[in-house]
């Protein structure tokens, strides 16, 4: 049996009295090199246990083929935390939220016509049990109940934002304990009727999620759970910043007043987040509800205790002031050096290699009577790129990309002539087509499919077709883009052009620090060094840099490569010394 258990309105960790402080930190986000001393600055604070999300998509990247190394190495994650002496709250899903793509689900899950997501549905139980049970016979030895830091799991997430079907909740517990995993389960959900109502399970510790008004809201538990523990699993400290929207900042001391109200309840509480980190390559989530669409940058500072580079801010030190009343052991004077950087200096691109040259270089060509989505061409993440042809002579009629995700670059012959927002309502335009007929290209990329709400059935590319007037256009060549591998590309010297483009430079470093790729002059795409995918860069903001960690950094010679959509206006980036988040 586990050795976290709760009564009389308590926890209790090997029958004495324990109030959680914990703080969120997902380690996918957060290189590996960089894990000890973050869970240290968390100690520091006073903090004796780390909570972490468990990214289901990117430990099973194809069906039935796993990744536990590098940055998904979650055993030794928990190991590290275990040597450091923390405990450790699991939150393995399926689903996450966490702003991830598709909420941590893998997308090969859309391929399965029977699927029915977050449910009591056989086809979708049948790929969670498969994975939980490679999971968990790796974190089981890391249980308390084994001597190990994790002390309790989550059943779902939020789950009481979605749906009802409390059959499906039982069945995840059942997968726990048949896996040999006894230790204390939770749920956790806004402190909103419905929510709390679809959300929880009898003899399952109910915890709440929220940023602020702890007085207001434990009330609401009190309906529903009683002599349990109150604890906030998720108290909000910050927020998540959507591409055309603002950087979001809590004020710091109204933040530490409300983390001070939420300890004078008695209540224990997880930080989120403590340190955000990074969405690296195309990892980002977005919101999607019916009228609105609103993808994740890929920064995840969050305005968290710990900026994106792993620097205390002014609000790790008012909650260290706050949390040292009821952890009279933290030394509330002491102050962090911060973490290495290095301005590495302007870097010339030199080399160019256009997108419409490199598509049979980069990619294997799919025909196909009509445009697939990702889902159905085994693509998971990343762009897909469309040719066919319109013949000619056609008089000016309207033109549909109809259902494309979520941004898409029409090309007529070459020449990029619209481009499709996700935030635009209008999927179509004028167009007449000259005697000889238009070559089509059209390229598309996914911002990221929902990690939250009702429409997770987020299908990316063109999943509908595309059309003059009513009539659809047939014999489509398709080109995968996950972009995972550059090395395949052939550079030369750099030429103007109005298509897409691969521009590459070179620096030298000396001394290994984290620096930050500052791109003025450019519009929007992706940016890699060494062969790491950074993410996504995009003019539109609020985010400017993007985040290097020094392990990506070798001494020597260093490869940049910038995969830029629309076209530059200067060829040179720069790696300086700071974010720069904007806002």
């Amino acid at each position: 049996m586990g050795k976290l258990t709760t009564g009389a309105g308590q926890f209790f960790y090997e029958g004495r009295p324990f109030r959680i402080l914990s703080g969120a930190m997902h380690y996918w986000r957060v290189m590996p090199i960089y894990w000890e001393d973050r869970m240290i600055k968390m100690k520091e604070m006073g903090l004796n246990t780390l909570e972490t999300y468990v990214p289901w998509k990117l430990h099973e990247p194809e069906e039935g083929v796993y990744d536990f190394e590098g940055r998904l190495d979650v055993v030794k994650y928990i190991e590290t935390a275990h040597r450091l002496g923390l405990k450790v709250i699991f939150r393995p899903g399926p689903y996450i939220c966490a702003e991830l793509d598709f909420g941590g689900f893998p997308a090969w899950l859309l391929a399965d016509k029977n699927m029915e997501l977050r449910s009591f549905n056989p086809a979708y139980l049948e790929k969670v049990e498969r994975f939980f049970h490679v999971l968990l016979q790796k974190i089981k030895p890391l249980t308390s109940s084994h001597g190990g830091p994790i002390v309790a799991l989550q059943i779902e997430n939020e789950y009481g934002a979605f749906g009802t079907d409390r059959r499906y909740l039982e069945a995840l517990k059942d997968i726990y304990r048949q896996n040999g995993i006894d230790e204390l389960f939770f749920t956790s959900d806004n402190p909103e009727h419905h929510m709390l109502q679809g959300g929880s399970l009898p003899d399952t510790l109910i915890t709440l999620n929220f940023g602020s008004g702890a007085k207001e809201r434990f009330p609401i538990l009190d309906q529903y759970q009683h002599d349990q523990p109150y604890m906030v699993m998720e108290f909000w400290i910050g927020w998540f910043d959507r591409w055309k929207g603002p950087h979001h900042r809590r004020d710091p001391k109204e933040a530490a007043q409300a983390l001070e109200e939420v300890l004078q309840m008695g209540a224990s509480v997880n930080i989120y987040m403590f340190h955000g980190g990074t969405n690296f390559a195309f990892s980002n989530g977005a919101n999607r509800f019916m009228d609105s669409y609103e993808p994740t940058v890929t920064s995840y500072d969050y305005d968290a205790l710990l900026d994106e580079c792993g620097d205390p801010t002014e609000k790790y030190y008012l909650f260290r002031d706050v949390i040292a009343k009821y952890a009279p052991a933290v030394d509330s004077t002491k102050r962090f050096q911060p973490v290495r950087k290095r301005a590495y200096g302007k870097v010339p691109l030199t080399e160019q290699a256009l997108l419409f040259d490199a598509l049979d270089t980069i990619s294997g060509a799919v025909r196909h009577p009509t445009p697939l989505p990702m889902e159905k061409l085994g693509q998971d993440m990343g762009m897909v790129h469309y040719r066919s042809f319109i013949p000619g002579e056609r008089s000016e009629d309207l033109f549909y990309i109809q259902e494309v995700k979520d941004r898409a670059i029409l090309f007529l012959n070459g020449n990029p002539v619209r481009t499709f927002e996700f935030d635009e309502k209008k999927d179509n335009f004028r167009l007449a087509v000259p005697k000889d007929g238009y070559t089509i290209d059209i390229l598309v990329e996914s911002l990221g499919r929902a990690n939250y709400g009702p429409y997770m059935d987020d299908y990316k590319g063109i999943s509908k077709g595309v059309r003059y007037q009513n009539q659809f256009i047939h014999d489509w060549i398709i080109y995968p883009l996950p972009l995972d591998d550059l090395s395949p590309l052939q550079f030369g010297p750099v030429q103007p052009t109005n298509q897409p483009a691969f521009y590459r430079g070179f620096f030298t470093a000396q001394e290994l620090a984290d620096t930050f790729l500052h791109l003025p002059g450019f519009t929007k795409g992706v940016a890699y060094i060494n062969g790491f995918n950074l993410g996504r860069y995009w003019q539109a903001g609020p985010t400017e840099t993007l985040y290097i960690p020094k392990n990506l950094v070798k001494r020597g010679q260093n490869e940049l490569i910038v995969f830029e959509l629309h076209g530059a206006e200067r060829l040179e980036v720069e790696l300086i010394d700071h974010l720069i988040l904007g806002g």
